[in-house]
């Protein structure tokens, strides 16, 4: 089947402002910032904008997605066949600075992002806007699909009071934006003012994931190998604020999860009432890095059967809590630091919420306590809508 969905790279290339005729490129990119042919951003802008790409910027994990975990920064270096030079956002800054951007007039920016609150690519996307605000640059958001579809959002606002690298705005761990459309929300709705642009793809629509796009799927970071993974992230990515094993230096990082004290048995007969469109497969596995490094850990492979009912943030904080209530004693939170916060609990800045840690361990109704959060859902929806680009 013929691939009919062109992302804004092509849609750039294809029909080529005119105001960029001269102008001096920067390009936010990193390996998923590819065409339907393989064909790499910086390559492409440079065969088609010749002379004009001067610097290129990386996002957390660094300029080749090599980074394996939080809070290991990445160098900046002189890209060898292009010969311009690479600035790391995720090192001594997460913020461009003004040296950085006196070399451009344009921001390009490139970047895969997969749909949820806590992945930091949409702050760094943020901090660009507001240096270039401030320095009277253009950014061009070339957009991508969100992998997990742009018709459901999922779970609570996140509390200014827990504002951080992983949440900047109070969005939900789900928002169902693709990364041109939050870049709008951020720009409007937060007073940036960023003269921003964003080139549509023609072809995706809000309902589609990834696996309905027919694009070729590259990483954008290590951890998150597969559309699948992308699906389970925004519930399973709150076991990174706990001793439980997300899977990390396993061949199924998110996918699967556990530690060596899990009662399998039990904590799946109780799930099993509870959660909706997914199977909870009992795995054991053993890490080779990170949590539980070559300690066999009992645990659960997610296997999504109705992408429809699965609601993966909810799923994870019924499962997380049904550990709390089998194994107090061995269950343990996180103790700081988290991406550059020193005081607050992990947990915390993941949930976007300091009530919901505790209520989580005072065993409160999860569900009741999810359907609380379905007025402020409609809000930001209707917020958010104003800045959706697709049907």
């Amino acid at each position: 089947m013929k691939n009919k969905i062109a992302i804004g790279l092509e849609e750039l290339i294809a029909r080529p402002p005119e105001y960029l005729k001269g102008k001096r490129l920067g390009l936010l990119s990193n390996p998923a910032s590819i065409d339907n042919q393989f064909n790499h951003a910086s390559r492409l802008i440079h065969h088609f904008f010749p002379g004009q790409l001067k610097t290129l910027f990386s996002p957390q994990h660094g300029f080749y997605a090599e980074k394996q975990d939080n809070m290991i920064e990445s160098d900046h270096f002189l890209e060898p066949q292009l010969n311009i030079p690479v600035y790391s956002l995720y090192n001594d800054t997460r913020i461009p600075t003004k040296k950085m951007f006196d070399q451009i007039d344009v921001l390009l920016v490139d970047i895969q992002d997969v749909g949820t609150r806590v992945y930091t690519f949409i702050y760094t996307v943020s901090y660009c806007l507001e240096v270039a605000a401030r320095l009277k640059k253009k950014v061009i958001i070339l957009d991508r699909p969100n992998p997990i579809g742009g018709t459901q959002v999922e779970g609570n606002i996140l509390s200014k009071d827990y504002a951080s690298f992983v949440g900047r705005f109070p969005v939900p761990m789900r928002h169902g934006l693709t990364i041109g459309e939050i870049s709008q929300f951020f720009n409007q709705e937060f007073h940036i003012e960023c003269d921003l642009t964003v080139i549509p793809m023609k072809g995706w629509r809000r309902q589609m994931y990834w696996q309905d796009t027919c694009l070729p799927w590259i990483p954008p970071s290590p951890n998150l190998p597969t559309p699948q993974s992308c699906m389970v992230y925004p519930g399973q990515v709150i076991f990174e604020g706990t001793n439980i094993s997300e899977g990390r230096g396993t061949t199924l990082p998110f996918e699967q999860f556990g530690a060596p004290f899990l009662d399998t048995k039990k904590i799946k007969a109780q799930a099993d009432e509870m959660i909706k469109g997914a199977f909870y497969r009992p795995v054991n596995f053993e890490p080779t890095s990170g949590k539980w490094k070559g300690n066999l850990c009992k645990g659960f492979q997610i296997h999504i059967t109705s992408k429809e009912e699965f609601k993966p943030y909810l799923s994870s904080l019924i499962l997380m809590q049904l550990i709390i209530k089998n194994h107090k004693n061995k269950f343990k939170f996180k103790e700081p630091p988290y991406e550059y916060e020193f005081k607050q609990m992990p947990i915390d800045l993941i949930l976007g919420s300091k009530t919901l840690r505790k209520k989580l361990t005072a065993l409160e109704d999860l569900i009741a306590l999810s359907n609380q959060w379905s007025k402020e859902l409609k809000k930001f929806k209707s917020i958010s809508g104003k800045y959706h680009l697709y049907e």
